[in-house]
C-alpha cells in the first residue's frame, strides 16, 4: 500500500466509506478446497519489497492486490471476504499489518481467515513475537500452513471513547505515548541511516535512555504527557506513584506481545497472554539508568513505588493530552477505549 494510507490524521472510519447500499460483504460459509485460495495485500513501499516482483503471482489460487488508499484496502479485503479466502497474507511491515487489521475489523469481525505475515518492513516486531525468520517466503509459509503450524494472538483495539466525535477503530500490537512517541521519531531516523529490525530497536532504546538520563529541564525527552488511565471495570484510575503530577505520565506502553526484539523481557520471563501495560510516571534518573536491566527482566518493588509500574488489564479508557503511536504510526490526542481485539490465527514455522 502507498499514498494516503500512511497519512492518518484522524481515526479511520471505514464503515462510513462504504458505497451507498453496502454495509459490508456477505460471506459464504467456508468450504474445503483441494488447493487453498490465498489473498495477498502487498505493500510495494515496504523496505524489502522495493524492486522485487510479488511472489507466486502467476498461480491461479493466489490473489495479489496492492491497494493505494484506505478505501481501496477496505474494498480489497471485502472482495477477499466475498471469495472466502483460506489465507490472508500481509506482505509488508508492522504498519501494513496494522492497516489490514484496522480496515478489516468490520469486514471480518471475530472470524478472520488464517493470517500469514511476510516480514518485509524495517522493524518487523510482530514477526519476532511470532518467531518468524527474517527471510520467510510465501512458499515457506504455505508449506507450514499445510502442516498446521499456527499460533494465536489478539491485537490491541483502540476506539474513540463514548461521546467522541470520531468513530471506527484501529488495531495493532504496540501502543505508546509520551517518550515512546519521541523514540519512534528517533527510530525513523535510524531507518533513514540504514539501521533495521532489532538493531534499529536497540539503537533507538539506547538513544532514548541517554537523552532521558542526561537531558536538562526543557528537554523534550524529559517531558511528561497529560494522561489519565481508567480501568473501565472498576471506574478507577490506575495507581499513580505520586512522582510528578498525578494527571501526567512520562511514558505508557501497551502490547499483547509475548516475545520482544533483542530477547527483551519487559514483562518478566513468562509474560501472561493478553493486554499488558508498562507505565513510567516521572523520568526519575536512577530508574532511567536501570531501564536496560528492566527491559531484560529485572523488576522490584522499589521501581513500583517510584513510578515504574506494570499492569495487566483488558478494558481501559485512555485520556491522552498528546499524540500516541500504534505500530509506528502517529494518531491524535483524545479519549479512547483500549481493549483486546479478536483472536487471530497466524501461520508460523
Amino acid at each position: 500500500m502507498h499514498g494516503t494510507i500512511y497519512e492518518f490524521d484522524t481515526l479511520p472510519t471505514f464503515g462510513k466509506n462504504a458505497r451507498p447500499g453496502q454495509t459490508g460483504p456477505e460471506r459464504p460459509a467456508r468450504r474445503g478446497r483441494a488447493v487453498p485460495l490465498v489473498g495477498i495485500v502487498r505493500n510495494p513501499r515496504s523496505h524489502r519489497n522495493k524492486g522485487h516482483a510479488p511472489e507466486m503471482a502467476d498461480c491461479s489460487n493466489i490473489l495479489t492486490e496492492t491497494p493505494r488508499t484506505r478505501e481501496e484496502l477496505y474494498y480489497t479485503l471485502a472482495g477477499f471476504a466475498r471469495r472466502d479466502i483460506d489465507y490472508l497474507v500481509v506482505d509488508g511491515g508492522d504498519g501494513t499489518v496494522r492497516d489490514v487489521l484496522s480496515c478489516g475489523s468490520e469486514i471480518f469481525g471475530g472470524e478472520w481467515p488464517t493470517l500469514i505475515v511476510l516480514p518485509k518492513g524495517k522493524t518487523n516486531a510482530l514477526t519476532v513475537d511470532l518467531g518468524l525468520p527474517n527471510h520467510w517466503s510465501l512458499a515457506d509459509a504455505l508449506a507450514a500452513a499445510h502442516k498446521g503450524n499456527t499460533i494465536t494472538r489478539r491485537p490491541l483495539r483502540i476506539s474513540p471513547a463514548e461521546g467522541s466525535v470520531k468513530d471506527g477503530c484501529i488495531q495493532g500490537f504496540i501502543l505508546g505515548t509520551g517518550a515512546f512517541s519521541i523514540a519512534t521519531e528517533a527510530g525513523q531516523e535510524a531507518h533513514r541511516r540504514g539501521a533495521f529490525n532489532s538493531f534499529a530497536v536497540g539503537l533507538t532504546v539506547l538513544w532514548a535512555i541517554i537523552q532521558s538520563l542526561f537531558g536538562r529541564t526543557g528537554n523534550p525527552w524529559r517531558t511528561c504527557t497529560p494522561t489519565r488511565i481508567v480501568d473501565r471495570h472498576t471506574g478507577r484510575d490506575l495507581p499513580h506513584s505520586g512522582r510528578g503530577r498525578s494527571d501526567e505520565r512520562f511514558m505508557t506502553v501497551a502490547t499483547t506481545f509475548e516475545k520482544f526484539p533483542l530477547g527483551a523481557r519487559p514483562f518478566g520471563r513468562n509474560p501472561v497472554p493478553g493486554l499488558k501495560l508498562a507505565v513510567i510516571d516521572w523520568p526519575v534518573r536512577w530508574i532511567i539508568a536501570l531501564l536496560p536491566a528492566v527491559l531484560f527482566g529485572f523488576y522490584s518493588r522499589s521501581l513500583t513505588r517510584n513510578g515504574a509500574q506494570r499492569f495487566h488489564a483488558n478494558d481501559l479508557e485512555l485520556d491522552i493530552g498528546g499524540s500516541f503511536v500504534l505500530d509506528g504510526e502517529v494518531f491524535p490526542a483524545g479519549r479512547y477505549v483500549l481493549d483486546e481485539g479478536p483472536q487471530l490465527t497466524f501461520v508460523v514455522p
